[in-house]
């Protein structure tokens, strides 16, 4: 037997070795695919949408202590919701915030205009969140 030989056999460089090792990386490279695509089907494909959308379409600062916050909500008909429109200074720092319920309606979008309450002068106001209720 060469030297060679007796390193190889000696530090696992068998044919052997090569051929379980190239097995192991390819069940492990199957598995990843595998896991892979299962959740691109149950996260990506699943045909799901949330439930309610709300959005931004204006602000207005009326005064020091007061800014009028104008969004649209879209949801499903006859379901109820309920929004959090907060008012924010120029440091981000919530200065103004009101929850608002939304009765139930027969159309998908609708706009409301909220006046909010501030501590001090706000720079904007906006939706924080909305959820049915």
């Amino acid at each position: 037997m060469s030297v060679s030989t007796n390193l190889d056999a000696r530090y696992g460089r068998t044919p052997n070795r090569r051929l379980r090792d190239r097995r192991s990386l390819w069940i492990a490279a199957g598995g990843f695919a595998l896991v892979l695509v299962a959740w691109v089907v149950w996260a990506g494909l699943d045909g799901s949408k949330p439930l309610i959308e709300a959005r931004d379409t204006r602000h207005s600062i009326i005064d020091e202590h007061s800014v009028s916050v104008t969004f649209e909500v879209s949801m499903p008909a006859g379901t109820a919701a309920s929004c959090a429109v907060e008012a924010l200074n120029e440091n981000f720092t919530i200065v103004g915030w009101k929850v608002v319920d939304l009765a139930p309606s027969d159309r998908y979008t609708r706009s409301f205009t909220e006046i909010i309450r501030t501590t001090e002068l706000s720079n904007t106001g906006l939706i924080y969140r909305c959820w049915l209720t």
